[in-house]
């Protein structure tokens, strides 16, 4: 396992990982997911560190493009089934090391890219296979602060987190 120092992307799952896993679908076909607000305080620290933050999903969902945005996320990528052909095409064509990402992630469409990379971190709620493998397992379930605490935990084991949290305050106060 890599540290976090080492690490120069994190890259999230979404269904599952930021969500509850649910589809929710209005009358009219809309489709709706519910996404944390604690994950926000993840994504700022990890970007905050220098570190790039990229969204990798299987599905592709207007809800999710709104929810990355408002996040600024650095990449979107939507509607890849492939995930671990995309990043290796993604990571030659960027020259990044696979050991320079971490990867938090639910399930077995995951897995393949998780075998690879630096950091594996998952929710709770995660199938066993993943959980196998994670280096850092969350306790919240998916879609309710998971990928935020996954991301603390890295950085407090590198003691780095209280120092990112006065940064925090820091710039709350300007």
């Amino acid at each position: 396992m890599e540290k976090i120092q080492d690490i120069k992307y994190i890259i999230l799952d979404v269904d599952g990982t930021m969500t509850d896993g649910g589809i929710y679908y209005d009358g009219t076909g809309n489709e709706w997911k519910k996404f944390s607000v604690k994950d926000a305080a993840g994504i700022w620290a990890a970007q905050k560190y220098g570190i790039k933050v990229m969204v990798l999903t299987g599905r592709e969902c207007k809800a999710t493009e709104r929810r990355m945005q408002e996040l600024k996320v650095d990449f979107l990528f939507q509607n890849i089934k492939d995930k671990l052909g995309f990043l290796v095409k993604y990571a030659e064509e960027n020259c990044i090391d696979f050991k320079q990402i971490a990867y938090i992630g639910d399930d077995l469409n995951d897995l393949p890219v998780m075998k690879i990379v630096g950091i594996v971190g998952c929710p709770s709620d995660a199938c066993e296979e993943v959980k196998q493998i994670a280096d850092y397992i969350g306790t919240p379930l998916g879609g309710n602060g998971a990928v935020r605490d996954v991301i603390m935990k890295m950085f407090q084991e590198a003691g780095l987190w209280n120092q990112l949290i006065k940064k925090y305050i820091y710039d709350c106060r300007r």
